[in-house]
């Protein structure tokens, strides 16, 4: 029996690492459903492609930025496993501070992330 693929979403800003995240996680058997620069149409693009995780940088282009939209999915589909993937290591004082995300399986990883280790991340996550 084949197993399903995982499905990912990707938001990062930076083009040249969201190639990379995708085309790695691709090469380890995931399928990368959605990808984006922004979180404008996070809610939209997770209602369409229903992925099992998302991975989403901090820093975003637009009126929101990775923290706020994975509020915006948590508090319609609390399960949803996100990782939060930024430069910035003060952002973890951000999520502890905040009630929404308290038990939910939200993990924040610090740039650079080398590729083995995001593979790990995930899978980890998703078994959480």
């Amino acid at each position: 029996m084949v197993k399903d693929k995982i499905k990912v979403m990707i938001i990062e800003n930076e083009q040249d690492l969201l190639n990379l995240y995708k085309e790695f996680l691709k090469s380890k058997g995931y399928a990368v459903l959605v990808t984006n620069t922004t979180a404008t149409h996070i809610m939209d693009d997770y209602l369409e492609f229903k992925p099992d995780i998302i991975l989403l940088d901090y820093r975003l282009p637009g009126d929101k930025n990775g923290v706020d939209a994975a509020k915006e999915i948590l508090e319609q589909y609390p399960a949803v496993p996100i990782m939060i993937i930024t430069a910035y290591d003060s952002i973890k004082n951000i999520i502890n501070g905040e009630k929404i995300f308290e038990g939910k399986k939200v993990t924040l990883v610090v740039k650079p992330i080398k590729l083995f280790l995001l593979n790990k991340l995930i899978k980890e996550l998703l078994d959480a």
